[in-house]
């Protein structure tokens, strides 16, 4: 059950909100860990050349990293009602740093499983959807759908926008110090962590943004994990969930499993540059912001799933089109590409989204944290079955056309996907404030 608001002196006044100080920092600390998600595509090829690991061993530590990740965010909320947001986010920047620096002692492949894979997955997994929906929901009553949009975009951009300067360094100085750079982007976030951030505007004498004292309400320390469970075992029990779930799934394996980790030596098997195909994927970065404002606006007038439905056809024939495209040099055409692909990176959000509240109303946030699960599930699977067949056949042209196919299921998914279907009878209100807290930010 909620708890009461408690009662507090008159708020203090500043001239900048502090919660735009949160929001900037929750931006750094979410770019910071987006600079390790930069590195796998970019050292593949190093590692093999050092180590002699096939692409399905390095594929496996990069599929377990993308799986936690996912699997993570469901019950991150759940730490951050228990210990504190600043506690749980600097504990996280230090497992990601941790996780990438100790890379440069590693001998064998199953120590690159158990740092790329385990501790940054966890430390990643650990932010993203929890902190956004988290400190969105605490901080801000206006201008909680921009700043969501501002965090949820920044934190898939910085992805792929350091792709290039990852790339520079391995080139210039080696793989390692690649690696260590992402580890300092991580570390230099941890102060302002620590000065900025804070769990709640009460502890600087204010009410969230646009909001009044009312809004501001005792966190619950408990029971978040337990919702995040029956929040599954409530959404599972309808097809909407199983179909959403099912086209994220290969959302997840279009974007993040197989053109993330794999467009760079795919390119560079067909005599791209590396630092041209890393540039390549920054681009993509950048036009996903355009993208993802594009598909909210149009979200709020158009039939979700006819953007799906338009999302994930274009995509599905955009993969078959590719592999003609890689060659030593850049032409038109794969720009071309790349200009689509950032549009339609993460587009599809804000349509899922859309459904997830008209199914399931107030239970929304939870479920779409599950869904948000099966992209990240997804992605591990095609990130190791992207290796597999590249190591199988000697080429990824298969794994090309394998996602095309599965993206067109995904447009056949979305469109039978019922409207304005009632929320199912007997399901009451989330009692974990975290639920409520990522609604109002995804509101």
């Amino acid at each position: 059950m909620l708890c009461a608001v408690t009662a507090s002196a008159p708020p203090r006044t500043y001239r900048i909100h502090p919660a735009w100080w949160v929001a900037g920092v929750t931006f750094l600390a979410l770019v910071g860990a987006a600079a390790f998600r930069a590195v796998p595509g970019v050292l593949i090829d190093p590692l093999r050349e050092e180590f002699g690991w096939s692409v399905t061993t390095i594929s496996a530590a990069v599929a377990v990293n993308m799986a936690l990740y996912g699997l993570t965010a469901p019950f991150a909320a759940a730490l951050m009602e228990r210990f504190g947001i600043r506690r749980v986010v600097i504990g996280a920047l230090l497992l990601t740093a941790a996780g990438s620096g100790l890379t440069v002692f590693m001998t064998a492949s199953w120590q690159l499983v158990l740092l790329w894979g385990v501790v940054v997955g966890l430390g990643t997994g650990s932010m993203a959807l929890a902190l956004v929906a988290t400190v969105t929901g605490r901080w801000f009553v206006a201008r909680r759908g921009l700043v969501s949009g501002v965090l949820t975009a920044g934190g898939a951009t910085g992805q792929l926008v350091f792709l290039p300067l990852v790339a520079w360094a391995d080139q210039t100085w080696g793989w390692r110090s690649a690696s260590l750079g992402t580890t300092v982007a991580a570390l230099a976030v941890v102060p302002l962590v620590a000065w900025l951030l804070r769990d709640r505007p009460r502890d600087l004498g204010v009410t969230p943004y646009g909001g009044t004292p009312a809004d501001d309400v005792d966190p619950v320390r408990t029971g978040a994990a337990r919702t995040a469970l029956r929040g599954l075992a409530q959404g599972a029990r309808r097809r909407p969930f199983w179909l959403l779930a099912g086209g994220f799934f290969i959302c997840g394996m279009s974007t993040n499993g197989l053109v993330q980790p794999h467009f760079i030596p795919a390119a560079h098997d067909h005599g791209m540059p590396v630092t041209t195909a890393a540039g390549l994927l920054a681009v993509v970065g950048i036009f996903d912001i355009a993208g993802t404002v594009l598909s909210g606006w149009l979200t709020d007038r158009v039939d979700p799933r006819v953007l799906l439905l338009a999302y994930y056809g274009l995509r599905g024939f955009s993969l078959f089109l590719l592999p003609p495209l890689f060659g030593p040099e850049l032409h038109v055409s794969m720009v071309a590409f790349i200009v689509f692909y950032g549009l339609d990176w993460v587009a599809t959000v804000p349509p899922t989204l859309a459904l997830c509240r008209e199914h399931f109303g107030v239970r929304a946030p939870v479920v779409f944290g599950w869904v948000f699960a099966a992209h990240q599930l997804g992605s591990a699977v095609a990130a190791f079955g992207g290796g597999v067949i590249r190591d199988v056949t000697g080429s990824y042209d298969l794994a090309w056309f394998l996602a095309g196919g599965l993206c067109l299921g995904a447009a056949a998914m979305s469109v039978a996907i019922r409207r304005n279907l009632p929320p199912a009878a007997g399901e009451a209100l989330p009692t974990d404030r975290q639920a409520a807290a990522a609604a109002q930010a995804h509101g």
